[in-house]
């Protein structure tokens, strides 16, 4: 029996065990918190991601080995890499812990992106305020997610706070100025590439974001036909300049009718969750078919789907499962402020079967304001 080992024990871990279950596979998780969620079905080795005994101990009982988030470090991927096969690639992942290398990646590759600059210090900040403008957005180069390592610059005065917040970072992260986006709509596109170089991905998402965390995700979204070409093209490019394996996602802005790329993650991805219940083939299911070279699944979508993240606390789950194309995901994590905890995804055959259980669901939940702009925009395409 096949044993896949997984650096990173959240949710998403969680949720590769569950998929993995129909094709027979046995995990190991590799987390450095004890309490790890995807322990509760896949055993738990505890280490710190560099800890070498802890990872020869995981390279000696896995036969090939993935990732659930991509703050592992690269050079720990790549230790492993030289022990047992690890797909996505260790390059892979180190370009996509670097903000400045992954947009610099995308700018050679010809794909569009926001202005941006390195910031290595305050006169570099100075500097490239003077080129890129404001609004803007000074961030992190590493290590930042769901919104954080950020600081939003709405005018050369805020040059000082700017600094004061992140400038510390500058000489161990490393700082990345980027231009502000006045985007229409946000979108993402979820691909697959086997070790054969097959690509497939599934249908363009639209997602909402609050306080810089996923909200809801909306698929398959209502977009010209050239946009979604134009995205599927991208991230061909992506996965073939970094010979990519496995499951990631391309975060897109939409604005006057060009997709500029925002950012890649390495892995499967919250706007994907809605691929469990609403394709063919769930992101997840798809990942470990590539890791372990088996043949890709289809990644068309089946009805319309809304996924809805539950931050922090979960509300009930009645009015969800009250709905007959209401799923429940519990992730079996403690509440915390600002901690994905769950997520629930609606899938209707039409449009307008969605909207009605997003409505009915989003007032008995309390969470009208969560769903209102997809709800909006689900009118909107079918007006």
């Amino acid at each position: 029996m096949t044993t896949v080992g997984i650096l990173g024990g959240g949710q998403l871990a969680r949720m590769l065990a569950l998929s993995g279950a129909p094709l027979g596979l046995r995990f190991l998780v590799l987390d450095s918190t004890p309490d790890a969620c995807a322990a509760q079905f896949a055993p738990l080795l505890q280490a710190d991601y560099r800890d070498q005994a802890g990872l020869a101990e995981f390279a000696s009982r896995v036969d090939v080995a993935t990732f659930d988030f991509e703050n592992v470090p690269a050079e720990s991927a790549q230790w492993l890499a030289d022990r047992v096969p690890v797909f996505p690639s260790p390059r892979a992942l180190a370009v996509a812990q670097d903000r400045l290398a992954e947009k610099s990646l995308f700018r050679e590759l010809g794909i569009p992106v926001p202005e941006f600059a390195a910031i290595d210090s305050r006169a570099g900040l100075d500097a490239a305020l003077a080129k890129i403008g404001t609004p803007c957005i000074l961030k992190t180069r590493r290590l930042g997610y769901d919104g954080k390592g950020q600081f939003r610059l709405k005018s050369p005065a805020d040059a000082d706070a700017a600094w004061d917040a992140l400038g510390a970072q500058a000489g161990t992260v490393g700082l990345i100025l980027e231009g502000f986006v006045a985007f229409q709509r946000e979108l993402s596109v979820v691909a697959v590439r086997g070790r054969d170089g097959e690509l497939r991905a599934w249908p363009l998402t639209e997602n909402w974001h609050e306080s810089g965390i996923l909200s809801a995700s909306l698929a398959p979204a209502r977009v010209d036909p050239a946009l979604q070409a134009q995205a599927l093209g991208a991230a061909r490019k992506i996965a073939e300049a970094l010979d990519y394996v496995g499951v990631f996602a391309l975060e897109l802005f939409l604005k006057d009718g060009v997709l500029l790329a925002n950012e890649m993650a390495p892995r499967v991805h919250n706007s994907g969750h809605w691929t469990i219940e609403g394709a063919e083939t769930s992101q997840f299911q798809n990942h470990l078919r590539a890791v372990l070279g088996l043949p890709l699944g289809d990644t068309r979508a089946v009805g319309h789907s809304c996924m809805l993240n539950w931050i922090g606390t979960l509300p009930a789950a009645a009015p969800v499962l009250a709905e007959a194309c209401g799923h429940w995901h519990d992730y079996g994590k403690s509440p915390r402020e600002g901690r994905k905890v769950g997520h629930a995804t609606f899938r209707a055959d039409s449009r307008g079967e969605l909207a009605a259980a997003l409505d009915r669901a989003g007032r008995m939940l309390d969470r009208s304001a969560q769903v209102a702009p997809v709800l909006g925009r689900l009118a909107e395409s079918s007006g």
